[in-house]
């Protein structure tokens, strides 16, 4: 039996397991193979809905509306997800394979058959909107920094390495490295899924499930399994189904710092004249207007984009609801409207190049560098206000 193979059985039930890597020829093969000659009552695929539905109408994309994304908050979103499946798309060219194909196998191999096919992996809007959910304040850091790195990486990859990756001493050894380097992410992308897969592959209908899978969660999938048999544990995944919702004292925190903000301006005023009042609103506007203004320029950003950023940047960082992203994105896709031609070549694009070529990857690029830029913004002028405060503490004492 092959490593990437695993028959679990469970009284009058079977459940085979078949690990594989997302762009490999082999595992298209091995999928097919799996289909025909197991013969199951069902075959379980790691997709959602959404992305099955988007690997079998490539063409979707080309009724993106951007504008639409912006207004429901999930620029960050789209973004990611673009970068995510460029950089599949990018290793898989290599080997003249598309992400997804060994599932796309699995789909028309049952379908030839048959053989229902069932959707079994949590939607990757919840899952990416959890894994930045969850996450500190640095740990977001490191997580957009992960993302750019995988959206200009250059790096080649050879067949070879990628048939490694359904090895399990090279799977470990990656695990391991996500653990490290970013532990919340990996229990997101990885632990949960494992147990929101185990679940779905076991609510699957029939007395033999064929389940295809990425490698890397066959220990997991196969730990939980054992454990849903067992009775140690339910099929009930509704807890890591939905993006968590926002804590109250997060919520009241939004607030307070905004309104501390707004107050100690006031204070300057009241208790340290013009001049002291002046200086915090002084670095208060300019260090949101000038970060988020150049955050929208290295974006190409339209001159009124740029504009927007520099006059609304001050005022949305004291708005938890909304980011100034959110306004330099539509006055960009709105004075540089994205073509048909943006729409057919969006996966093409993702490059260094493409970002700046592409207007929907400007659009989200603007959106990105201006919030990015804000965010830097409001942190160096609570700095300069906590140096400014403490002068003027200092000089009190003095007195």
């Amino acid at each position: 039996m092959s490593q990437t193979e695993k028959v679990l059985k469970f009284d009058d039930r079977e459940i085979i397991l078949i690990g594989t890597a997302h762009i490999s020829q082999e595992s298209c093969n091995e999928v097919k193979k799996a289909v025909e000659e197991k013969s199951p009552d069902c075959v379980a695929i790691e997709l959602d809905e959404g992305r099955y539905k988007s690997l079998n109408n490539p063409e979707d994309w080309k009724n993106l509306d951007i504008v639409k994304v912006l207004k429901a908050n999930q620029g960050f979103l789209l973004l990611a997800n673009l970068v995510l499946s460029g950089f599949q798309r990018r290793m898989g060219s290599n080997v003249g394979v598309k992400p997804g194909d060994e599932m796309r196998a699995a789909d028309n191999c049952a379908k030839e058959r048959d053989i229902p096919v069932a959707m079994v992996d949590r939607p990757i809007q919840v899952t990416l909107r959890r894994a930045w959910a969850v996450n500190s304040f640095w740990g977001k850091c490191k997580l957009i920094s992960a993302l750019l790195a995988s959206a200009f990486d250059k790096e080649e990859v050879s067949g070879e390495q990628i048939e490694n990756l359904k090895n399990s001493s090279e799977m470990d050894s990656m695990m391991k490295e996500l653990a490290d380097y970013m532990p919340v992410v990996k229990k997101v992308l990885i632990d949960e899924r494992d147990r929101y897969l185990a679940s779905k592959i076991w609510d699957c209908k029939g007395k033999k499930t064929l389940a295809v899978l990425g490698a890397g969660h066959l220990p997991g999938v196969e730990a939980y399994l054992k454990e849903l048999a067992a009775g140690k544990t339910s099929s009930d995944v509704s807890d890591i189904s939905e993006v968590p919702p926002k804590k109250v004292g997060s919520k009241i925190a939004g607030w307070t710092i905004a309104a501390l903000i707004v107050a100690l301006i006031a204070a300057g005023f009241v208790y340290g004249g013009i001049t002291k009042g002046a200086q915090l609103l002084g670095a208060w506007v300019l260090w949101n207007s000038v970060l988020a203004g150049l955050g929208t320029i290295l974006a190409f950003g339209h001159p009124l984009a740029v504009l927007t950023a520099i006059v609304g940047a001050p005022f949305t960082s004291l708005c938890p609801l909304v980011g100034v992203g959110l306004f330099t994105g539509l006055v960009q896709a709105t004075f540089c409207k994205p073509k048909v031609s943006d729409m057919e070549t969006l996966q093409d694009d993702l490059t260094l190049k493409g970002f700046y070529k592409n207007r929907i990857l400007r659009v989200l690029l603007v959106f990105f560098l201006s919030s990015l830029g804000s965010s830097i913004g409001t942190f160096a002028a609570g700095a300069n206000f906590a140096v400014v405060i403490a002068e003027f503490v200092k000089g009190l004492f003095k007195k």
